[in-house]
């Protein structure tokens, strides 16, 4: 019977051992899952669709918009002071008038000087 139980003693140690190396190949394999998983992770928050990448871009084309709003919405107020005055001063039509369309009261001469005397 010492023999049987030597026997059987043996065959437990083995199958103790295969299923420890199992254990620890199941743990490998687990482990560089994970860390394959958390590259893929990590490539897509950096590069993906909506990564830090396009944010950053994103955030650059939105703080470029809202200079041109602000820009914008300046000049617009700008156009509207000047519509108000057309609308109300007859002083600021003549002036528009003379300005943009070189008119001229009676016996008025009008000197144009070129705009860069380099270019000459």
């Amino acid at each position: 019977m010492a023999f049987g139980a030597q026997k059987l003693h043996g065959l437990s140690g083995r199958i103790a051992r295969t299923g420890e190396e199992i254990y620890q190949r199941r743990r490998r394999i687990a482990t560089g899952a994970v860390a394959m998983l958390a590259i893929a992770l990590g490539y897509h928050v950096v590069f993906g669709q909506n990564g830090l990448i396009t944010f950053q871009q994103k955030r650059l084309e939105a703080k470029d918009l809202d200079g041109e709003v602000k820009r914008l919405s300046v000049e617009n107020d700008r156009l509207r002071d000047h519509v108000g005055r057309l609308k109300e001063d007859p002083n600021a039509i003549e002036h528009a008038a003379r300005e943009s369309l070189h008119y001229t009261r009676p016996d008025e001469i009008i000197y144009t000087l070129p705009t860069d005397p380099a270019k000459k």
